[in-house]
């Protein structure tokens, strides 16, 4: 059951655009994107911008020279797309908020499901007093199907 507590967790309102990173999820990409290259000019532009730049771009599906003029040019975005599409950091960047948001999830869904199946246990296991969910976890560490510890 979504509570005001849950709904603001998925609002991104006070994000400049809904594709934009939130400051949590900045946390967590930050570590997985290379640093500049040795031995030339240094990194001016705000790579957080950047990524904000490719996630408008992936998300509403406008082109690149429709970039709004806040965000960095269409060449400087285009050129990070390219190189961490190539390098595979934008795939660890999908990776990591992937995680994230199955673990918010998963977290919401234990909540409910406890709730929910606690009445109902003591109802028809009258001997049962109390029981746990527990995700199962595969090799992967990602499996997120429940499994019943009584």
């Amino acid at each position: 059951m979504w509570k005001p507590e849950h709904r603001r967790a998925g609002l991104r309102n006070a994000l400049r655009y809904p594709s934009d990173v939130a400051d949590e999820e900045w946390a967590l990409v930050a570590p997985l994107i290379p640093p500049a290259k040795r031995g030339g000019r240094r990194r001016e532009i705000d790579v957080r911008e950047v990524l904000n730049a490719i996630f408008y771009v992936l998300s509403t599906g406008c082109q690149w020279k429709a970039l709004p003029k806040d965000l960095p040019p269409k060449s400087t975005a285009h050129a990070y797309f390219t190189l961490w599409d190539w390098d595979g950091t934008l795939e660890r960047i999908h990776h990591a908020l992937y995680i994230q948001t199955r673990e918010r999830e998963v977290a919401v869904i234990l909540l409910v499901a406890v709730r929910c199946l606690r009445p109902l246990a003591a109802r028809f296991w009258p001997m049962v007093s109390w029981f746990t969910l527990a995700p199962s976890t595969s090799a992967a560490g990602s499996d997120c199907r429940l499994r019943l510890q009584w």
